[in-house]
């Protein structure tokens, strides 16, 4: 340090019942002048949305310590020097176990934020049936030269499908390029049986939209199609988090949607913002309420009479 440079003081954070210290809040974390404190303080404001996506689901962290242009870290294991109110859960891994961090309030989510951590990535399972998922995703990216309007497209085709199967879907725009398409499960099945479906859905989308979807894997054989990814739906898997940053410019965020919402020309995977979607939950948007988990057999039989069993 620089003599006669003076020290940045800690930032106090209320995040419900506690104060949260934020240690170099001035700090900035995106070539666009967000800081650490702005990061903190926007997960203060939005954990009441948020927490009910994380609740008794193992964490794991991308941390971007010197901002998003500096080195990156996922961080499956809670550190030793975490706080001993924050909450964990130790699970199996091939070799042995590691302790997760389990985000149970608001305080959490402004601690982690201190720590660097701007994107949170919940597993699909939660920590008492950790075998059994209750969230299938469908994860819908363009190709490089794809734009929002086709993956957009493609959301709708899946969406529309899963509804033909008698199910009702979420979707959610990723902050990043694409969307995720969600159905809410009643965790009556292990991980192979729900990818198992999950890959049969694909693979009827594509068949049908062969032209725009594929469920190829190799980005040199899909010809610039979307690819109808259901690789998260697997034991240990990770999907971002509703309301989470993304170390993206601009710091956008990923944001549930109603899905008339895609039919607006202005929306976009990354229409939401860290300092855009406060406004967005102050007005009462919950496009998710009301959701209901399912269960897969009427779904499953449908799609066999389709073809696709």
């Amino acid at each position: 340090m620089q003599q006669g440079m003076a020290k940045e003081s800690p930032l106090e954070v209320r995040a419900g019942r506690r104060v949260v210290e934020i240690s170099r809040p001035g700090k900035p974390l995106f070539p666009c002048g967000i800081t650490k404190a702005d990061v903190a303080r926007y997960y203060a404001t939005v954990a009441p949305a948020m927490l009910p996506h994380l609740e008794r689901r193992p964490l794991n962290l991308e941390r971007f310590p010197d901002g998003i242009e500096g080195h990156r870290i996922v961080q499956q294991h809670a550190a030793k020097h975490f706080p001993d109110w924050l909450g964990r859960v130790e699970v199996e891994k091939r070799g042995g176990t590691v302790e997760h961090v389990v985000a149970t309030e608001a305080a959490a989510l402004v601690y982690l934020a201190g720590q660097g951590c701007l994107t949170l990535h919940p597993w699909l399972s939660r920590t008492d049936r950790l075998d059994r998922p209750d969230r299938l995703i469908v994860d819908l990216d363009p190709s490089d030269d794809g734009s929002p309007a086709d993956a957009a497209r493609a959301a709708r085709d899946v969406g529309a499908l899963l509804r033909e199967l008698g199910l009702e879907p979420l979707v959610m725009a990723t902050g990043s390029r694409g969307y995720h398409v969600i159905v809410l499960l009643q965790r009556r099945l292990v991980f192979d049986e729900v990818r198992a479906f999950a890959r049969d859905v694909a693979r009827a989308a594509a068949e049908r939209a062969p032209d725009r979807l594929t469920v190829e894997q190799r980005k040199a054989k899909r010809g610039g199609r979307i690819y109808v990814d259901v690789q998260r739906n697997a034991y240990a898997q990770t999907a971002v988090a509703p309301y989470a940053v993304r170390p993206r410019p601009g710091a956008p965020v990923a944001t549930p949607l109603a899905w008339e919402e895609l039919d607006d020309p202005d929306v976009r995977p990354d229409a939401w913002t860290l300092r855009t979607l406060p406004d967005r939950l102050e007005r009462g948007v919950d496009p998710w309420a009301g959701a209901r988990p399912h269960a897969l057999g009427t779904a499953r039989r449908r799609l066999d009479a389709l073809g696709y069993g």
